[in-house]
């Protein structure tokens, strides 16, 4: 963390003294909009009438994305003391997410710490006076929203507040959180001594995806509490009364308060979050029954997957002693392994390999220089593992520049969120296909787009999030259209095209490149991926007018094949959720599915292709899997 300064450090041209009324005014880092200049040490201090406090927000900021370099720290007071922090933050934000503070008092510094040689643009800041805010009180209504003070700005530090709700007698409050992110410095999750909401003697802090609390009685107390240092965006949540002897009409009510759809109930998956709906199941004919009571669907057996938790899906699937058992149940002898040579079918002997290094298969990374890399997914990792260096050459890309929100429950994408994502516009029928940024003058998509659409009649929007706003989107026509030679119009296999743009893309905050993995890249059974597109939000609907994004499974090649009926090359891969509810659907082919890497990079796995229907159930969306087509795009494109 930054080390406070002395006033004394700080340059005269870049100190301000500022005094906030009920106005709004600007003020700006030294060097805005252009860059900001290194090693500046600039302070702002800000005043108000003792009966207010002082709001401020970042309508723009673009601070270097590393914080131990630059950054702006925000105090509760005139000094830079740690004991009065209320953020320090860094990097990029987007419109739909700004930076937005609060004080406690009439009183609030900020800092800008410059100490590199790359600068950005800075910020712009609008502040203003505001009469300090109240929260808490007794709430008799049936249903309601408590939030956070100044919910979605930062809460202001040394804050209490207390609700009361209270229902009519025999009913029970249920309190379902929509946001909480009260996050902070080397503060315990388990302990929350900080800052913290308190519902029936429990505290909770941190930052949570879920969160569902049910009342004992017919009243239920809120606690907020926040302390000098440091603060966060809070939390918002819904109220509701209900019917205890009926908690969830016509749903099934999870232990955990959550209600669920009744056909999730045993379907092998933990839709409650604490496995309520898997217990005390009786399995049908087409599931499996786990060792520890629960409930599986028998195409699960023998995927390589511990799917029951106690791996007795798995259990008498062992191939013998010496033998090695592939990815899709077949066992060969163990001296296939790393051989150089794909002799599982799905190429899982060769897929990990460290004991045969600079030996070349097609299940190893090939460096410039013809060297090999016996490593899983060595491009872009920073780790230069070639020689040559050439595993890190191609890597500006699949990163994110805006500062994001985690929504709980939010399907909307937010605005920079997926900067990679086209939409592909035929001028007679308006949105039709989805595509992915690989270069400023190459989209990737699928062929089946154009089978019935002539490319002079196509346009791609990028940097887009609602489809009927046009800021900041970049529009082009499409030069030329390459559909891979073996495209097949009844299979949908080889179903990928590259589009050559009429004039190059510059990439912004907004538009960015998507990485593509290299041949060798290998994305699990079992890993979580997204995809993106504006298709039917259901089977048969209209498109969305507003990005949608999905968290799927890439799913066994086994399990894929099983639920297809074989009907799936080694082109194609699954990915989905088998109970069915979410996937890709009309209007998203074309479209990326990505998964993110350790090293920080977003990596695509495949291109929406086909699929029966939309969110059904055993019927996973099927993709173009793009690790197959590396060295074709890499010959016609070269990128």
């Amino acid at each position: 963390m930054y080390n406070p300064i002395s006033i004394d450090l700080v340059a005269d041209e870049c100190f301000s003294t500022l005094e906030a009324t009920e106005n709004e005014q600007e003020f700006t880092s030294p060097g805005y909009p252009t860059a900001y200049p290194a090693k500046s040490r600039c302070q702002w201090q800000i005043r108000a009438f003792e009966s207010d406090v002082i709001s401020v927000s970042f309508p723009f900021f673009n601070i270097e994305d590393d914080c131990k370099d630059d950054f702006v720290a925000i105090y509760d007071s005139l000094s830079p003391d740690d004991s009065q922090t209320i953020t320090e933050k860094c990097g990029q934000r987007p419109p739909t997410n700004p930076l937005a503070v609060v004080s406690s008092g009439n009183i609030m510094l900020i800092n800008l710490i410059t100490d590199t040689d790359v600068q950005q643009p800075g910020f712009l800041a609008v502040y203003k006076a505001i009469p300090k805010s109240k929260c808490g009180g007794v709430l008799t209504d049936n249903k309601g929203v408590i939030q956070s003070p100044q919910h979605p700005s930062f809460y202001p530090p040394a804050t209490d507040c207390k609700w009361t709700i209270e229902v009519p007698s025999g009913q029970k409050v249920r309190l379902k959180f929509t946001m909480f992110r009260m996050k902070e410095p080397g503060v315990d999750v388990r302990q929350c001594h900080k800052d913290y909401v308190e519902v029936m003697g429990v505290k909770y802090c941190g930052e949570m995806t879920s969160l569902t609390l049910t009342s004992s009685t017919n009243d239920l107390t809120v606690l907020f509490h926040s302390d000098e240092s440091y603060t966060d965006k809070g939390f918002k949540a819904e109220y509701s009364a209900f019917d205890p002897k009926n908690p969830c009409p016509n749903e099934f009510a999870c232990v955990s308060d959550k209600c669920i759809s009744p056909k999730l109930k045993c379907d092998g998956w933990n839709d409650c979050g604490d496995m309520s709906d898997e217990k005390d199941c009786s399995c049908t004919k087409d599931q499996f029954l786990c060792g520890n009571g629960l409930c599986k669907p028998k195409i699960w057996v023998c995927d390589r997957v511990n799917d029951c938790g106690d791996g007795s899906d798995e259990k008498s699937c062992s191939c013998g002693a010496n033998e090695w058992r592939c990815g899709n149940g077949m066992c060969l002898s163990q001296d296939v392994v790393c051989n150089g040579k794909q002799d599982c079918t799905d190429g899982s002997d060769e897929a990990s390999c460290t004991t045969a290094p600079g030996v070349c298969s097609e299940f190893t990374f090939k460096c410039k220089s013809g060297d090999c890399v016996n490593k899983v997914n060595a491009e872009c990792d920073l780790v230069n593992d070639c020689s040559d260096g050439s595993d890190e050459d191609i890597c500006n890309c699949g990163t994110r520049p805006y500062k994001l929100n985690r929504i709980v429950g939010g399907q909307n994408a937010e605005l920079g969120e997926w900067p990679w994502q086209v939409s592909l516009h035929f001028q007679t029928s308006g949105h039709a296909c989805g595509a992915s940024i690989l270069s400023p003058k190459w989209i990737l998509s699928a062929a089946h787009c154009f089978v019935t659409n002539s490319p002079e009649n196509a346009l791609i929007y990028s940097g887009m999030q609602d489809q009927y706003k046009h800021v900041g989107v970049a529009k082009r026509a499409i030069r030329n259209i390459i559909p891979h030679p073996n495209y097949n119009r009844m299979t949908f296999d080889y179903d990928i095209a590259l589009l050559e743009l009429s004039e190059p893309l510059e990439f912004t905050n907004t538009i960015q490149p998507i990485c593509l993995p290299s041949s060798s890249h290998v994305f699990p059974a079992g890993i979580g991926c997204w995809v993106t597109g504006w298709g039917a939000m259901r089977e048969g609907a209209g498109a969305a007018q507003l990005l949608q994004k999905a968290s799927v499974k890439i799913i066994n090649d086994s399990v894929c094949n099983t639920v297809t009926e074989g009907q799936v090359t080694s082109r194609m891969l699954c990915s989905g959720v088998l109970a069915g509810g979410i996937d890709a659907c009309q209007g998203d082919s074309g479209g990326p599915l990505v998964c993110f890497e350790e090293s920080g990079k977003w990596f695509q796995a495949g291109i929406v292709s086909w699929g029966e229907g939309c969110a059904r159930r055993m019927k996973p969306g099927v993709y173009s899997r793009v690790t197959k087509f590396r060295e074709w795009i890499r010959k016609e494109i070269n990128v």
